[in-house]
């Protein structure tokens, strides 16, 4: 009777151990908003139009522009960026175009795509043309030499490279999305950065000297749903938890298997 109350307590720990780690795990559906999603696009790093991850933000503008999107990605995802581009009629194209869809962490570095066509060429009859990239896992924190993903901002280019003079300047429109996978514990680092690299985060309000407030707005108003993470809490922890569990299950099992009946009534 006492081992099994010990194994029932054991169990319920167990159930109470998975349950908030199952609810943590599945990754939160991020909001639309296509209602408020933006119609246009940056021209540079500092001017990129911010959105949201699962908005589909739509741009309008000329072969040859640079066309600029950011969006925040937290530690734990796997970010996808996926573009679609509208091409000019084809009776005022003469050659085929070629397109691609770049994307930098927020210290600008130009960060490697996974996987996806992140440079395609369209025919010159062709209507559309179809761009992604997926990116490596966002890292809580890397070496300084690594070009590691980081949390923060993500900058987004898209446009058309070897162009002639005849092809600049004809109208397009291009349509950009983001969404991530929630890789969860298996990418998480012993290790993560004091800020998230955020445009504006390193400025902080501070008290001059005759008391009065200076401090300069930040560039970045967007974040995750939920914040950003610590860096530490993963569901590593919780399947640790789980694996003492079992191990002290499995000791209790082999002690009562092992134990015997006790004294021999002769003794």
């Amino acid at each position: 009777m006492r081992i099994r109350r010990v194994l029932t307590a054991t169990l319920f720990m167990v159930g109470v151990a998975v349950t908030p780690a199952v609810a943590d795990s599945s990754p939160s559906a991020s909001p639309s908003g296509d209602g408020g999603a933006p119609t246009e696009a940056g021209t540079s790093f500092r001017t990129a139009t911010e959105i949201e991850q699962g908005q589909q933000a739509t741009a309008s503008g000329s072969t040859g522009d640079y066309l600029y999107w950011s969006f925040p990605a937290d530690a734990g995802q796997r970010p996808t960026v996926k573009a679609t581009v509208k091409l000019p009629e084809a009776s005022t194209r003469n050659t085929a175009e070629t397109w691609q869809l770049d994307v930098y962490d927020g210290l600008r570095r130009r960060q490697a795509c996974q996987y996806g066509a992140q440079t395609r060429t369209a025919a010159r009859d062709a209507a559309t043309v179809d761009l992604s990239c997926t990116l490596r896992t966002v890292r809580a924190w890397s070496e300084t030499w690594a070009d590691d993903p980081l949390p923060g901002t993500y900058y987004v280019r898209l446009t058309a490279t070897g162009l002639g003079a005849s092809e600049l300047g004809l109208p397009v429109s291009a349509e950009v999305k983001v969404d991530s996978q929630d890789i969860g514990g298996s990418a998480a680092v012993d290790g993560s950065l004091a800020k998230p690299l955020v445009p504006g985060i390193a400025t902080t309000a501070e008290k001059s000297a005759s008391g009065s407030d200076s401090s300069t707005a930040a560039l970045s108003s967007l974040e995750p749903d939920d914040g950003w993470t610590s860096g530490w809490w993963s569901d590593r922890w919780v399947w640790t938890a789980i694996g003492g569990v079992l191990a002290a299950l499995a000791g209790i099992g082999g002690y009562a298997l092992t134990r015997g009946t006790g004294r021999p009534s002769r003794a």
